[in-house]
């Protein structure tokens, strides 16, 4: 059986304690104290060289030295430096548009005559061109068929007409029929008495031919 210290002893938890020996603690505490004489020796051999300090910053140097700005330019220059805008030329230098009237129309050529005719005859006028032209007051009207009237009929007549050098029509043909032959008949008959410019060429009067339209309306 066992004894009643033994049971106690059993019975009580396991305690671990951790103790430093003497030495150890001895040892801690002379490197303390030296570290700290290294501490207060280096601290007083760089006290003159204030290394602990900040140095102040310079101030005033050349660098920093703002320039001063530009005076002012005149007031007749630029302000910019730049070329002014030229100014328009005065008014009197300004190109001026110039109307010129348009170039006359070339005249129209006047009939001309002939060498003098023939005494007792009077000069024939010729044309300007190469075609007769009839002569203004000397071209009746044709009498309007009064059978052609009463039934309404009108239409236009085309009438070739061959004139000769003395501008008298030598020939009437009809070109295109009215649809009349009363109005296609009162037509020819009407530019048979018809007078003409005869054509000419090189100043001379020369037979020629044109188309004359006659027109039958009611209205």
């Amino acid at each position: 059986m066992s004894s009643p210290s033994e049971r106690s002893s059993s019975s009580a938890p396991s305690e671990f304690v951790f103790r430093l020996p003497r030495r150890a603690l001895v040892i801690a505490g002379i490197a303390f104290g030296v570290g700290l004489l290294l501490f207060l020796a280096v601290w007083w051999a760089g006290r003159d060289k204030r290394f602990y300090t900040a140095e102040p910053v310079a101030t005033g140097t050349q660098d920093s030295i703002v320039e001063a700005l530009p005076e002012p330019m005149p007031a007749g220059e630029g302000a910019s430096g730049m070329e002014e805008p030229r100014q328009p030329p005065p008014e009197e230098e300004r190109p001026q548009l110039v109307e010129t009237a348009p170039p006359p129309a070339p005249p129209v050529e006047p009939a001309t005559t002939v060498a003098p005719p023939a005494p007792g005859t009077s000069p024939i006028a010729l044309a300007p061109g190469a075609s007769p032209v009839p002569i203004p007051g000397q071209t009746p009207a044709p009498a309007y068929p009064a059978s052609a009237m009463r039934r309404g009929e009108t239409g236009t007549v085309l009438l070739r007409v061959d004139v000769d050098t003395d501008g008298m029509p030598r020939k009437v043909s009809i070109e295109h029929r009215s649809g009349s032959r009363a109005l296609d008949r009162a037509a020819v008959d009407a530019v048979k008495r018809w007078r003409f410019h005869p054509a000419q060429q090189n100043g001379q009067p020369v037979p020629a031919s044109l188309i004359v339209p006659i027109d039958f309306n009611t209205r």
